[in-house]
């Protein structure tokens, strides 16, 4: 679950929470809007481990640490992989609140595998991505679909950089989920992802960056999103 998007823990039943800060070797959350916790219990009479919260590379993990969930859910034999994150809009056409359903990354200058797993994979987001629209559009939820840019951070990008990266074919940006997605790519992990826009990119609108309008646009659309969370859940 990434930024303000762990209210969809509430929908889960049957639960057993554990706190990151309690498992060894397990980095603990640091940013607002990640609780750090492990959750196990069924949705819709299926069972799911969500982790409510993520660590990043600029927090300054290792690229293996930071996809750890992944093999932990390998590991306990999960049979697919849901990701989320908060995102800025590149994309001119989309608005604050808009669900996209991932079907590209693209990741310039950015290695962000492990120098241990340097074997050769490809993402497989857009056949999902197709299915997760006509899983949306069944539920009526308008969702978006495009190509999320992952950048490293910590700070957000520039203007100039917003302007490149628009005319390259980005859509929104991020500082997390690549890695994830890749992860599970080259575990052969089905993965579908989902990206809430909770602000626009900088030079769209005439106005400041700020984290705290994160947790806010979530907010707005934290039923929609775990409307489609259980739909995936249950359908794909």
């Amino acid at each position: 679950m990434g930024s303000g998007l762990g209210g969809f823990t509430e929908h889960i039943e049957n639960k057993t929470v554990i706190s990151y800060n309690t498992i060894p070797h397990f980095p603990e959350t640091s940013v607002q809007g990640h609780s750090g916790e492990l959750i196990l219990g069924t949705v819709d009479g299926k069972s799911v481990l969500a982790f409510s919260g993520r660590f990043h590379h600029y927090e300054g993990h290792e690229f293996q640490t930071t996809v750890l969930p992944v093999h932990i859910a390998k590991s306990l034999r999960a049979k697919k992989l849901i990701v989320s994150n908060a995102a800025g809009a590149i994309n001119q056409s989309f608005a604050v609140g808009d669900l996209m359903v991932i079907e590209d990354i693209f990741r310039p200058f950015h290695p962000i595998e492990s120098k241990f797993h340097q074997n050769r994979y490809r993402y497989n987001l857009y056949p999902i991505a197709t299915k997760v629209r006509k899983l949306s559009a069944r539920i009526g939820l308008d969702v978006q679909r495009g190509t999320y840019l992952y950048m490293k951070g910590p700070n957000y990008e520039t203007k100039a950089e917003i302007r490149a990266f628009r005319r390259l074919g980005a859509d929104v940006v991020g500082m997390s989920t690549a890695p994830e997605l890749a992860e599970a790519s080259r575990l052969k992990i089905k993965a579908a992802a989902v990206s809430m826009v909770t602000n626009m990119a900088a030079g769209v609108l005439k106005q400041k960056l700020d984290h705290s309008e994160v947790k806010i646009a979530a907010e707005s659309r934290k039923e929609d999103f775990s409307k489609l969370v259980r739909e995936i859940i249950k359908q794909l």
